[in-house]
């Protein structure tokens, strides 16, 4: 069974400016454009999933309208939790993405372990609107390496995955970019 993993679309704030900033005007056109890439190979009995978060929601929204399906929203694709007020969050997450996982503490491992028991779970092709380091915790999950950054998907970006029995396997990796982490 496929998986597709979207990053958000461009958000309108960077991340130390807003915690739940919408898209912004290229945001909205990168999520008409992975809507357009998906179209293909979805139908009506896809589900469609998304943080709960602004940017992750609307880039969901062009996809769910052209099916006709309602977004569902999964607090286990939600944004990394940072452990450090907004205006620090910049900081700590450049410091985060240069660790692994070995080094964070129990409520980040909760975090990682709930996306990919999430996506476990699913029982038909499902598409995941979501976060950079969403996506990051399960694909270093899926290519069992400890990195908390194993790749930069870019926003509107496609990770292609598929469930085999009780394992995730790497089909595809999105568009990949230098990243501001935002």
């Amino acid at each position: 069974m496929n998986i597709y993993l979207v990053r958000h679309g461009e958000a309108s704030a960077s991340w130390g400016e807003s915690q739940d900033p919408g898209l912004s005007v290229l945001g909205w056109q990168q999520a008409r454009e992975s809507a357009a890439l998906l179209l293909p190979s979805v139908g009506q009995d896809t589900m469609i999933l998304s943080s709960p978060l602004l940017r992750a929601r609307q880039t969901a929204e062009p996809l769910a309208s052209q099916l006709r399906i309602e977004v569902q929203e999964v607090e286990a694709f939600r944004e990394i939790p940072a452990p450090v007020p907004l205006a620090q969050r910049q900081l700590w997450l450049r410091e985060f993405m240069h660790q692994d996982w070995n080094r964070q503490d129990n409520a980040l491992k909760a975090w990682r372990n709930a996306a990919i028991e999430h996506l476990l779970g699913v029982d038909r092709v499902v598409v995941v609107f979501t976060h950079f380091l969403v996506i990051n915790a399960v694909i270093g999950h899926v290519m069992d390496s400890a990195a908390t950054l194993c790749f930069w998907p870019a926003n509107g970006s496609v990770t292609r995955l598929r469930r085999v029995g009780s394992r995730l396997e790497l089909i595809e990796l999105g568009e990949q970019l230098d990243s501001i982490v935002n």
